[in-house]
């Protein structure tokens, strides 16, 4: 049914008017209270699968990467397709309205996407007052229901790199009482001059301002860990030297986790005319094609950390399979974004219900 749907009314569609309209009917079924008990019952049935990561009770191991919700305005709605972590943003300090349109592409035969969105949101003080009643409208839900919030911070595009640690504090003042972890984003290619800032020598300042900053705001942290956990996300085009490098900085600076990877700006994933077209736009690469670097990413940092950080793996994951896959590479969690806009809402509770599920339930807890 998802596929005619998809082929009839949103692959003629500009792919961001699509997801808006998508993600503004999945909020309105939520808010109609037996419908939106539906939608749980039928859709986020047999989800539950109850694992302690980073301190906190993830009701399962499989989350929605942040870039769909941006503004963190249908967290209770989007935990309804069965995710057990919802993970918020971009953010940045300073509303912004990203880049111009057209901004979003499917790549269609690479079951892909190409997006050059350039963190467009609403600022970190509108995200608080959103988050705020997100969690409000998540207290009517049974305990297990209730999905972990992440929150994903950025740079204000106008803000200058020199100012940068400053803007990602001003963000966590907003945001890190509200978020059950936070995470600094440095990796995105749609911000001029911000991959520049997963040099050691510009990423540690902003980690430990950002971990000083949270200990200010946050008095009881949600985490046992006693501080709301902070993880980093890392690029899939870093050098493996780049990568042991980052992994060594977050050990030291006391950092709880790595996300790997985001977006690719490699047009050579992509196979056929697709690929000439990427040629001639920018942006990154997100979707099946980024599987192999975002699997080989997550073997060297697992084998570089030891244990020592939680590793949240993303980034080309179709199935069940790649779920079982990521975790046995030594993933703590696996996120998810892209193949959900081609496979549709069915398929969170499917890969769960999956092969995935029995690695679900049997793998132990997360670390750091």
């Amino acid at each position: 049914m998802y596929r005619l749907i998809f082929s009839l009314v949103f692959r003629p569609m500009d792919a961001e008017r699509a997801h808006h309209l998508s993600f503004s009917a999945l909020r309105i079924l939520d808010r109609i209270p037996l419908l939106g008990r539906l939608l749980r019952l039928v859709v986020a049935r047999g989800t539950s699968a109850p694992v302690e990561v980073l301190g906190l009770p993830f009701p399962n191991r499989v989350g929605l990467a942040a870039g769909f919700d941006k503004n963190g305005v249908g967290i209770r709605a989007l935990s309804a397709l069965g995710f057990g972590h919802i993970e918020v943003g971009t953010i940045t300090a300073h509303a912004q309205p990203g880049n111009e349109r057209p901004r979003l592409f499917r790549l269609l035969r690479n079951r892909a996407l190409l997006n050059r969105m350039g963190f467009n949101n609403d600022g970190a003080r509108q995200a608080s007052f959103n988050i705020t009643a997100q969690r409000r409208a998540l207290t009517a839900l049974p305990a297990r229901q209730r999905p972990i919030i992440g929150v994903n911070i950025g740079k204000t595009k106008v803000v200058p790199a020199a100012e940068a640690v400053a803007d990602y504090v001003a963000s966590t003042r907003e945001l890190a009482p509200l978020a059950d972890y936070l995470v600094i984003n440095v990796s995105s290619p749609n911000t001029p001059g911000l991959r520049d800032l997963q040099s050691v020598a510009s990423l540690e300042p902003i980690i430990t301002a950002v971990k000083e900053a949270a200990a200010e705001v946050v008095a009881t942290p949600r985490s046992t860990l006693g501080h709301v956990p902070l993880l980093v996300k890392i690029a899939p085009d870093l050098s493996d030297e780049d990568v042991v490098d980052i992994c060594d900085l977050a050990v030291r600076t006391g950092a709880d986790g790595l996300i790997v990877t985001n977006t690719t700006i490699d047009r050579d994933v992509l196979t056929g005319p697709e690929a000439e077209f990427a040629r001639s736009q920018a942006g990154g690469i997100s979707g099946r094609p980024l599987a192999p670097r975002s699997l080989e990413v997550l073997l060297l940092v697992a084998a570089t950390v030891s244990g020592e950080l939680t590793i949240v793996s993303v980034g080309g994951i179709g199935d069940g399979n790649d779920v079982d896959a990521r975790l046995a590479a030594g993933a703590d969690l696996v996120q998810v974004y892209s193949e959900m806009i081609y496979s549709g809402p069915f398929w969170p509770g499917r890969i769960i219900r999956s092969g995935g599920r029995t690695r679900l339930l049997t793998r132990g807890t997360g670390g750091a």
